[in-house]
């Protein structure tokens, strides 16, 4: 399972990048905080407003993400005023917490700034309660995570800016809808519910730590749309922080707090946490569970009960969670997923004609920020799929359509790849027939994605791919995207329970 994160293709070294931006960015901020003469309480919170700006900021443009970063403020040191506030009033501080959660969940239907927004609201609630925030504090604690954000600011949009070199992805909005047919309303109602569940029993379980359960809970939402994804989040991070405890007994506890060691742990599971976020959720969470037990070493409060603790309160929180997407509203997995798949089979086509338009001689089209939107795009099929081909998954049939549907996306994202590197080389010609083997991925695309009477139309309209043989590599790649679309008929027009022809 390790290996997956080494060895996970790491295109133009992105992961690699942003792992070693976060640390610079984050020890930056401490740096700042410390030589301001802030305490470590301040440093703490200053280092991990960082952390969650380098983080949570996914904004398409450099200057959406500096807008998006200048934001974070107005929605983090009010949240971070109310809990200090509400610190003495338990009934009051729950509820105060629950709705910053469903208002945090909520904001997703604003895209990434509203995601980042919520996050980062939801965070300040969760940090006062980690660091048992009083009144008195707030003015250090707001100088702090100013400083923290300038800071990380500082290296993200000016030491570091690689972003500017790349193509942009494409927004991915949530699914859309209107009022509880929308995936984030639901989510809100569930997150507030599985929040409840979670705080109740945390609170059983302890009355100072309780937190963790809530924030549990709220993590194993994020980034999910379905019940099932909801599902395998829960249990990836109960197992990633089984992992990480036995690194708190071992490794952590024994140092007491002692500042260098301390410092390159913290550094290791920033480190960890963006390196491994896109490939694995188990060894990101192993990666929080070591951030976790490196701070709370720093307090001071570090022991075998508290990680005890720790992993208990997790299990209810992930508990709560699967709880309240099981039973409240729930968001099927396959419809989902159907959404997402037909986003990207649209982003394929229209991959296909920038490249086409590229060749004919268009400098205006740009196939390199569509083959962008289509990785993105991909990723967020390959996330919708996970509960499907997970190696636990008992759905035999399902699992192998939907193991099926990702070999043919991602050979057609291979020939749109190769389709536009034939298209940025300044040598290629046009082909007469470029603009008809374009117009038959566009009606296989129509056969996939439209309604049944249109798509028999269509799927009527669809030639038989013609083998490449000697033509040039655009029609080769082209030949190649077509065949995969072809193939896809099966699995996505077929009962998703039916088993495979041939499987």
């Amino acid at each position: 399972m390790l290996k997956k994160v080494f060895v996970a293709p790491d295109p133009g070294r992105l992961r690699l990048r942003h792992a070693t931006r976060a640390v610079l960015g984050i020890g930056l901020a401490v740096v700042v905080c410390g030589v301001a003469g802030h305490s470590l309480v301040a440093a703490i919170t200053g280092g991990l407003a960082a952390l969650l700006a380098l983080f949570t900021v996914t904004d398409t443009t450099v200057r959406g993400q500096a807008v998006t970063t200048a934001l974070l403020p107005a929605a983090g040191l009010p949240v971070l005023a109310l809990a200090a506030a509400l610190h003495d009033q338990p009934v009051a501080r729950d509820l105060a917490f629950l709705a910053v959660m469903g208002a945090g969940v909520y904001a997703r239907r604003w895209g990434p700034r509203g995601h980042a927004l919520g996050v980062f609201a939801f965070m300040s609630f969760f940090i006062t309660q980690f660091l048992h925030t009083l009144p008195g504090q707030l003015p250090e604690l707001f100088s702090a995570v100013l400083l923290s954000l300038l800071a990380a600011s500082s290296v993200r949009f000016g030491l570091w800016c690689y972003e500017r070199r790349l193509p942009v992805a494409a927004l991915l909005a949530p699914v859309a809808g209107r009022g509880l047919s929308r995936a984030t309303t639901r989510q809100a109602v569930q997150a507030v519910t599985g929040g409840a569940l979670a705080l109740l029993a945390g609170q059983l379980l302890s009355d100072q730590r309780w937190y963790w359960a809530v924030g549990a809970t709220w993590w194993v939402f994020v980034n999910t749309a379905s019940r099932g994804e909801t599902l395998v989040r829960g249990f990836r991070r109960i197992l990633g922080t089984l992992i990480g405890i036995p690194v708190g007994l071992v490794v952590i506890a024994p140092l007491h707090g002692a500042a260098v060691p301390t410092a390159i742990l913290v550094a290791l599971g920033v480190f960890g946490i963006f390196y491994s976020a896109a490939v694995s959720y188990t060894w990101m969470m192993f990666s929080v569970t070591v951030l976790a037990g490196a701070l709370y070493g720093a307090l001071g409060v570090l022991d075998p009960a508290l990680l005890a603790l720790r992993l208990v309160e997790t299990g209810v929180g992930a508990l709560g969670a699967m709880l309240a997407v099981l039973v409240v509203l729930p968001v099927t997995t396959h419809a989902t997923t159907d959404a997402w798949i037909q986003r990207a089979l649209r982003c394929v086509h229209a991959c296909t004609a920038e490249a086409t338009a590229r060749l004919a001689g268009s400098a205006s089209a740009d196939p390199a920020s569509r083959v962008a939107e289509l990785e993105a795009l991909l990723g967020r099929v390959r996330l919708s799929l996970g509960p499907l081909v997970h190696p636990l998954s008992p759905l035999r049939a399902r699992k192998a359509r939907a193991g099926q549907v990702l070999a043919l996306l991602d050979d057609c994202a291979r020939e749109v790849r190769g389709l536009a590197s034939v298209a940025a080389d300044p040598e290629a010609s046009h082909d007469a027939r470029l603009a008809a083997a374009c117009w038959r991925v566009e009606s296989s695309v129509e056969a996939l994605t439209a309604p049944a009477r249109r798509r028999r139309e269509a799927a009527a309209a669809v030639g038989v791919p013609q083998p490449a043989g000697a033509v040039e590599p655009a029609l080769a790649h082209l030949h190649g995207l077509e065949r995969a679309l072809a193939e896809l008929a099966a699995p996505l027009h077929s009962s998703p329970r039916a088993p495979l022809v041939g499987a």
